[in-house]
């Protein structure tokens, strides 16, 4: 079972918008279930710190932007991601785009709100009748139905809620469940630092991060990212409680801090998986099949670990899911569990 306050987070937190770009309203939330626990947060551009008696203990960082639209015309609304990121093509670079090519018709029928960024005000909902790639500007383009009124730049949230199908929990996961978990540790008594980035479904929060890391980081900076890693079905998910990655797309991560949590892992009795090398294995399948290969996918700590010059290092551990990038994403109790758990270690809470 979970435990009872953390689902009760979780359900709060899901609820509030933080669309991608448009995450002040949720910075607020955050800022509030921080302090009740006793943190100290600061807020920096693109990034929330939330720090307890001895910040340089142990450090986490999870994304807090979840995928939504946002109006960029009369009665015109795009993916969120693509134009924080002032993308205009779809590169198929990572994960994230190869997959969101393929799922656009499942948005149809979703129902979503318009939000006015910074305080969260609701401006009224509305349905997406469709989704499709534009021919011409290669980007995800939506009808939606009810919001004829908003205005260019008003974030539009699909309407999230939790939901407990079986042994597993459902929702627009990514990445709020990782980032409830953060929250829920200062709970139990951690004294660390956890950081609340924004927009890294457009590739910018590592910068926000880095900044930090620039202005306060000292000499040892082993940061542990946390995040959902998605699969393909529920059998697959089930495979193992844990992921954890050796790399991604731009660079090696800190042997000795995965090498800590696979200890963790078997010491605990809790399966893993490395998700590259996962990727490896599935991608020489696809090329024996005449098939393109799927990317190591590029992450907040990747791209870090790539820019800082050594400033930074660490590794990373996620949670299985499936129906990625949907508001039907699922990860099993048993998972959610052993992450919680796994957060604990980390921290010497146990």
């Amino acid at each position: 079972m979970l435990n009872e306050e953390f689902i009760d987070l979780l359900k709060r937190l899901i609820r509030a918008p933080s669309v991608v770009g448009a995450e002040h309203s949720f910075f607020r939330v955050l800022q509030r279930e921080l302090e009740e626990r006793g943190a100290n947060v600061t807020w920096y551009e693109g990034v929330l710190v939330a720090q307890g008696s001895d910040p340089f203990s142990t450090m986490f960082s999870a994304h807090i932007d979840r995928h939504g639209l946002v109006c960029t015309g009369p009665n015109e609304f795009q993916y969120a991601a693509f134009v924080s990121a002032n993308r205009t093509d779809l590169l198929n670079n990572s994960v994230s785009e190869q997959l969101m090519t393929k799922v656009t018709e499942r948005f149809n029928q979703e129902g979503v709100y318009a939000y006015e960024p910074w305080s969260g005000v609701y401006r009224g909902k509305g349905m997406i009748r469709n989704g499709y790639i534009c021919e011409f500007r290669n980007n995800l383009i939506f009808e939606v139905e009810g919001l004829e009124g908003v205005v260019a730049g008003t974030p539009v949230a699909f309407e999230d809620t939790l939901s407990k199908n079986g042994e597993r929990l459902e929702g627009q996961l990514d990445n709020v469940l990782t980032a409830a978990s953060l929250v829920h540790l200062f709970s139990l008594g951690f004294k660390g630092t956890a950081f609340f980035t924004a927009q890294e479904e457009a590739g910018k929060s590592w910068r926000y991060l880095l900044e930090w890391f620039r202005r306060f980081g000292g000499t040892t900076n082993r940061l542990f990212v946390v995040d959902t890693s998605p699969f393909p079905d529920i059998e697959s998910a089930n495979q193992q409680l844990l992921v954890l990655r050796e790399k991604d797309a731009n660079a090696s991560f800190n042997a000795d801090s995965t090498a800590l949590l696979q200890q963790f892992c078997e010491e605990i009795g809790f399966s893993y998986l490395y998700k590259n090398r996962y990727v490896e294995a599935e991608n020489e399948k696809l090329l024996a099949a005449g098939q393109a290969p799927s990317s190591l996918g590029s992450t907040e700590l990747g791209r870090i670990i790539a820019a800082s010059n050594g400033l930074v290092d660490g590794t990373t551990l996620q949670i299985p899911t499936t129906g990625y990038h949907t508001m039907h994403e699922s990860a099993s109790v048993a998972s959610i569990n052993a992450f919680l758990t796994m957060l604990q270690a980390i921290a010497n809470l146990r």
